[in-house]
């Protein structure tokens, strides 16, 4: 199992099925927190769709896989995080992440997505990687423009959330920019 050392406080372990019942777990826990922006939240009902959640990621061929990470903070769960949507034969990826509440504040996602920024570019030949986030997730926001970021435009209904859809921020950054 791949271990990303992010700072003495933040760690990434890769995700697997042993993981279930956390993840489980801090979502339950966190239903009104995460289910404000992610709608998957509506759809994980017990411990099983955690385990099904993680079966797609790791059932997938290595070479194909996206990396996704649990997301530790001092010893304690604090979210995910990793990569979807990766084209390669377009040399792009996309970001996304989430924290339970305690854990927001602490610059976590910052630092690791950093980490993950230099992953895509420098391991994975990524050329491009997106951040989208629905308009009004101003935590998420802030997120992508410190990082650097730049703002593309919205994605009109981009995401399904109950029986709406919402507009979707979408910040790319470019190989390009990246100094490591």
């Amino acid at each position: 199992m791949q271990s990303i050392v992010v700072s003495n406080e933040i760690l990434l372990e890769q995700i697997n099925v042993n993981d279930a019942a956390t993840i489980f777990n801090a979502i339950d826990q966190n239903r009104s927190h995460l289910g404000q922006w992610l709608p998957f939240v509506d759809y994980t009902k017990e411990v099983k769709d955690s385990e099904a959640f993680i079966q797609t990621i790791v059932s997938q061929r290595e070479a194909t896989r996206n990396e996704v990470y649990t997301i530790w903070f001092k010893g304690d769960f604090a979210g995910i995080i990793g990569f979807h949507n990766t084209d390669r034969v377009n040399e792009k990826t996309e970001i996304g992440y989430w924290l339970i509440n305690d854990m927001t504040g602490h610059g976590i996602i910052h630092q690791s997505c950093r980490v993950l920024i230099g992953l895509a570019f420098e391991s994975m030949g990524m050329n491009r990687i997106t951040i989208r986030c629905a308009v009004g997730n101003a935590s998420s926001e802030k997120v992508a423009i410190r990082l650097g970021f730049s703002f593309e435009g919205i994605e009109r209904n981009g995401e399904r959330h109950h029986d709406l859809f919402f507009d979707l921020k979408v910040f790319s950054f470019l190989k390009r920019e990246f100094l490591p």
